[in-house]
């Protein structure tokens, strides 16, 4: 009987009739590859050939159960260097997609979004903004949002002006195997739940890896958010996110990130070469009206973690001064001072700030301290569907 359930749910998951349409590069690559994406049925594969394809227009696909494949992420290129509008690279809004095997290049806006797309996976791809860091680039290289279910597996972002991998406002999260280089942030998780983000590179970011929550947004109160195994070192671009954008408030050299979340453990990283500190665990300081936000990191544990220098050119009102006070560097944790929760670094020296949530940076009284809240259990790995570690393989 099992055997034979087996065999019906194989059967509806790819159906009899599932094709694969090519699309191969050439005279007018857009029209012919967006008709594709148009003509997909659930089931259906779209080989993107070997080649650059020039676009002038944004792609978009709302078609579920699609593979959308390419012949590896530096073999097929997209290019949106020509493009017309101001959106996406590629919009997907449909759900159980997956996207492998091909790179973007100079998306007007974000690479790759998708919205509300349950169970998506991103792999082996490549989004980057080829003129360098720059304020005009896309904000988010990938860019998933309000879904269920997400796998990021492998892939390498450079020059988004906000985020080379975000997740925003989801839950069920695995972000792994990825690099992320020359970003304003490199991976950013927020307002999400249960995300696991290991084995991934962030280099040469202004800051490696972000764990926050922001308030008025859909979907808050994030966390259970585990960052192991991760090597972050040498976070030093200079910011440059547009103005007025949240992390155009990140420091250069910041490795993890840690803002008004709830339940993060932080270790088993390689830390080194953030010139402002290798964690910073912080409150949300402007003001709000969101009556159910909580602007305060709670439960956040650091631990097992490799630290390499740090904190010797920290980016804070009076940073040399202070670096030289404490020898020529700071100590590699830097916590604001705003609250005790469930706080523990138990591999590094912390330096805390002393500031009241909504303080002034100004006003900083730095001093060392212990966060030595007792060690809370770390919750279970994430689980995602065996349809989509199939996928990634």
């Amino acid at each position: 009987m099992k055997a034979v359930l087996a065999l019906v749910a194989l059967t509806l998951a790819v159906p009899a009739t599932a094709k694969t349409l090519t699309v191969a590069a050439g005279p007018n690559a857009q029209e012919r590859l967006q008709e594709a994406l148009l003509d997909a049925k659930p089931g259906d594969t779209v080989r993107i050939g070997a080649g650059r394809y020039e676009l002038t227009d944004g792609l978009s696909l709302a078609v579920d159960r699609v593979t959308v494949r390419g012949a590896g992420a530096k073999a097929t290129v997209l290019s949106f260097k020509g493009q017309q509008g101001a959106g996406e690279g590629l919009l997907v809004t449909s759900d159980d997609v997956v996207l492998r095997d091909f790179g973007v290049e100079d998306a007007k806006g974000d690479g790759i979004k998708s919205k509300g797309a349950d169970r998506i996976v991103y792999k082996a791809l490549s989004v980057r903004w080829t003129g360098g860091p720059q304020a005009t680039n896309g904000a988010y290289a990938i860019y998933p949002v309000e879904s269920r279910d997400v796998l990021i597996d492998g892939v390498f972002v450079e020059g988004a002006s906000d985020a080379g991998i975000y997740v925003g406002q989801s839950e069920n999260i695995i972000v792994r195997n990825s690099t992320a280089v020359r970003n304003v942030a490199g991976i950013e998780i927020e307002n999400s739940r249960r995300a696991d983000v290991h084995g991934n590179l962030a280099h040469h970011n202004t800051g490696g890896i972000l764990i926050f929550d922001l308030p008025n947004l859909p979907r808050g109160n994030g966390g259970d958010v585990r960052v192991f195994d991760n090597r972050v070192i040498d976070n030093d671009t200079p910011n440059f996110a547009p103005a007025g954008n949240i992390v155009a408030s990140v420091r250069t050299g910041t490795g993890v990130l840690v803002m008004a979340n709830d339940g993060v453990w932080v270790r088993g990283n390689e830390l080194s070469g953030n010139q402002t500190a290798n964690v910073m665990i912080v409150a949300y300081r402007d003001k709000f009206s969101d009556a159910k936000y909580n602007p305060l990191p709670r439960r956040v544990q650091v631990s097992g973690n490799r630290h390499g220098r740090a904190g010797f050119a920290p980016q804070l009102p009076g940073g040399a001064q202070l670096a030289a006070a404490f020898g020529g560097s700071i100590p590699a944790v830097l916590w604001d001072g705003a609250a005790t929760e469930g706080l523990r670094v138990a591999d590094a020296k912390v330096l805390s700030l002393g500031l009241a949530r909504g303080a002034a940076m100004e006003t900083a009284k730095p001093a060392p301290v212990e966060l030595n809240a007792p060690a809370l259990p770390e919750r279970a790995a994430v689980v995602l569907p065996a349809s989509m570690e199939r996928a990634a393989r």
